[in-house]
């Protein structure tokens, strides 16, 4: 499973570029907002920090629009992947920048209907909100395992990337489905990393070692 970062904030993806462990970079209007700067500044610099490919959201909703604005982001680096909203005009658009050989991601995604057109649009990423769909009471993991299942039927290659990921629990489990790509706040990222017992056995460890008096360095 791919990881990418869910954020603007580039001293963090920085710092998550560092570790090896991030493949990607997903933002949104609201996340570039929270920043307080620029938006083709901020997707510009972050592009530059991550060899993968870094989402940048149109923000029109009619789809001769939506070509403007995707010609803009694709001038700003080559790895920016287009993100569109889940609409007709977000498909269409979708669909012609496929054919152009633009990457895209299809965003807020809520139900395997949705998914399926995105598939036959040619998206190289549909952005399933499992976090939201929990939110309202429904299972979001259902709908990836729905995904999961219709796009192995028929061979689609577009991936599944996991977003709206509030915990740990939502990576495991997209992971034992066989999701393609989580993107999760930095946050969610380093608590993967963690586990009581590694904390304790450090901490003992480290106790013994410091009775020996000894040094590496």
């Amino acid at each position: 499973m791919k990881f990418f970062a869910d954020t603007a904030d580039v001293a963090e993806i920085a710092d998550l570029a560092a570790t090896g462990l991030l493949d990607g970079v997903t933002t949104n209007p609201s996340l570039i907002a929270k920043s307080g700067r620029n938006f083709l500044e901020v997707v510009k610099e972050i592009c530059g920090i991550v060899d993968g490919p870094v989402s940048a959201e149109v923000v029109a909703t009619d789809h001769a629009t939506m070509m403007k604005e995707a010609a803009v982001l694709r001038a700003l680096a080559p790895n920016i992947c287009v993100k569109l909203p889940l609409t007709i005009d977000g498909l269409k658009t979708c669909k012609a920048l496929t054919a152009e050989g633009v990457k895209t991601n299809v965003t807020l995604c809520f139900s395997a209907n949705q998914a399926l057109l995105a598939a036959k649009a040619g998206a190289t990423y549909i952005s399933p909100f499992v976090g939201r769909l929990d939110d309202i009471g429904h299972d979001g993991m259902e709908l990836i395992q729905d995904i999961r299942t219709i796009y192995d039927n028929y061979d689609f290659k577009t991936e599944i990337l996991v977003a709206s990921v509030r915990s740990p629990v939502h990576v495991l489990a997209a992971a034992r489905i066989g999701a393609d790509v989580a993107t999760m706040p930095p946050s969610v990222i380093r608590q993967l990393a963690g586990h009581a017992l590694t904390e304790k056995g450090l901490a003992a460890f480290l106790a013994d070692w410091a009775k020996t008096g000894q040094s590496i360095l």
